[in-house]
């Protein structure tokens, strides 16, 4: 069954682990991530039924446009095979796959990080491709931590937890992050207040302030 290139596995996950700091998602909330989800032109990610079941809304980093752009490029190409071969079906969410099956096959509801291989559904036997696993993105993280030299335990979660720690020190306000961390009790949030409370309007995502 059909993998990607090793260069195309490679960039997948550079782009995912950008996206954890950058607009900071948790790892299966980037990995869930479909084609629709992605606004170009607004400049934002839409994330579904994330934790708590609620959906929210992201900054997708200016300087991920092109890369993300790229290897949407690359997906469709692998989709359009998967397709040529009889395949190209998603696993779409309960409700809509009851009322409308035929859109598993449409572009807008495919993964954007798509596993490299087709897999096979217990329950029913359809053969799908999945989104990538998260283990594939957690492995190499840890191992761009150990070559970058970094003593502290690093992980996809470091990511996130930079994300929110270097919008306060930006001088957001407390609250905004909260959004956009998608945290239901701002006492979570409020472990990152070491910069409270400055203010600030349109969010730009720490990855374009570097």
């Amino acid at each position: 069954m059909s993998r990607p290139a090793p260069r195309t596995r490679r960039s997948m996950r550079w782009l995912i682990a950008s996206l954890l700091y950058g607009s900071g998602m948790r790892l299966m909330e980037a990995l869930r991530l479909r084609v629709q989800d992605v606004e170009f032109d607004q400049g934002l990610i839409v994330v579904r039924r994330g934790k708590g079941d609620k959906d929210r809304i992201v900054p997708l980093p200016q300087s991920l446009v092109d890369p993300l752009s790229r290897h949407l490029e690359e997906v469709r190409g692998l989709h359009q095979r998967d397709l040529d071969a009889g395949f190209g079906e998603a696993l779409l969410p309960d409700a809509l796959a009851r009322k409308c099956p035929a859109a598993a096959r449409e572009w807008r509801w495919q993964f954007v990080f798509p596993s490299g291989r087709l897999s096979v559904d217990p329950r029913n036997g359809a053969t799908r491709r999945h989104h990538l696993h998260e283990t594939a993105v957690q492995k190499a993280v840890t191992s761009a931590a150990r070559r970058a030299g970094i003593a502290k335990k690093a992980s996809c979660h470091t990511l996130r937890h930079s994300f929110a720690t270097h919008l306060l020190e930006g001088g957001y306000d407390i609250r905004t992050v909260q959004e956009l961390l998608g945290h239901s009790d701002l006492s979570t949030t409020q472990i990152y207040t070491h910069v409270l409370n400055r203010g600030g309007l349109a969010v730009r995502s720490p990855l374009d302030l570097a």
